[in-house]
């Protein structure tokens, strides 16, 4: 064996030391770039690169999160852009929902073969969301978000103008998102000089299905919350991204638990791998924070169309795979 490689007993993966960190700063530095932590690549990563396929893998996938995200949380906390009332609603949504996925996971969908075919399909969907909100239909209802990009743009060029070459560390105070109201029934806030409102009940209903998904798949529920948050509920990425990561920290620290210390049924291993989930950790956890760093400079469709390919690809490989099998 290679000095450098390290054998993990309990997902059986033998890899070289530095590259699952490597691979999960690359993942996520792309995947935070729209408010997701990279953890709906990983697990194909996991399952077709590494081979390990087990329940396990979703619980080892939650540790990622847990460790990667809070660096992102803090960059958009940092700057003002973390939208609390929205990820309180998505958190109340999410937690039920995966200990309802966790259940589907381990009874319906233990199997390899099935388990990739639900990713695929999964993974086909949201990228359907994504190419509808890139159509010429879509921006037609979508007026305020692009003045809000132009905005961004003309205040990004400006405050680089000021600094020279270094980057900008913010964008002002327009670019802090205000709580107007929180009831029971609508959240209303603002961010740079426009107002975003939304349902409590439809968000929280969209969060439970989200969890359930997400505690069957391995993730938060960033990679669908975030899309639907745009497209449906019309809110700007640049603060939907922060509330989105900080809600898959919290469900994630859930799902390792419920992984943990639930009963699983026929002798079928659910419990997280630490010491890979740690190492996929330590390189979230730069490439998210790297990510939530130059989100605001990049434009939202740009980063939509990074994150619509990747999910594409990813869902054509296992619906095939599904097919000729």
């Amino acid at each position: 064996m290679d000095v450098l490689s390290i054998f993990f007993p309990v997902s059986g993966v033998t890899t070289g030391f530095f590259f699952p960190p490597l691979i999960a700063l690359i993942i996520s530095a792309f995947g935070s770039l729209g408010g997701l932590s990279g953890a709906f690549i990983l697990l194909p990563f996991q399952m077709s690169v590494l081979g390990f396929t087990s329940p396990s893998a979703s619980a080892t996938n939650f540790v990622y999160n847990i460790i990667a995200i809070p660096s992102g949380v803090f960059r958009y906390f940092k700057e003002g852009r973390l939208a609390w009332p929205l990820s309180l609603v998505i958190i109340a949504g999410t937690l039920p929902g995966i200990f309802i996925g966790y259940y589907v996971r381990i009874l319906y969908l233990p199997d390899p073969h099935a388990f990739k075919l639900f990713v695929g399909l999964v993974l086909w969907s949201i990228g359907c969301w994504l190419i509808y909100d890139t159509s010429g239909k879509a921006r037609k209802a979508k007026s305020r978000q692009s003045e809000l990009d132009n905005k961004f743009a003309e205040r990004v060029k400006l405050v680089k103008a000021q600094m020279g070459t270094r980057t900008a560390a913010g964008l002002g105070p327009g670019a802090v998102v205000k709580t107007i109201t929180f009831t029971i029934k609508t959240i209303e806030f603002e961010f740079w000089g426009e107002r975003f409102r939304f349902s409590v009940p439809a968000m929280f209903l969209l969060s439970l299905v989200v969890g359930i998904i997400g505690g069957t798949y391995g993730i938060g529920g960033g990679v669908i919350i975030a899309p639907f948050c745009v497209t449906v509920f019309r809110l700007p990425i640049y603060t939907v991204a922060g509330a989105s990561l900080l809600a898959t920290f919290f469900t994630s620290i859930s799902g390792v638990f419920f992984y943990s210390v639930l009963p699983s049924t026929g002798g079928v291993s659910t419990s997280p791998d630490w010491a890979l989930g740690c190492l996929f950790g330590v390189g979230g956890f730069a490439g998210i924070y790297i990510g939530a760093r130059f989100q605001k400079f990049i434009p939202q469709n740009f980063i939509k169309l990074i994150i619509c390919i990747l999910i594409f690809a990813l869902a054509f490989i296992y619906i095939v795979q599904f097919a000729i099998a």
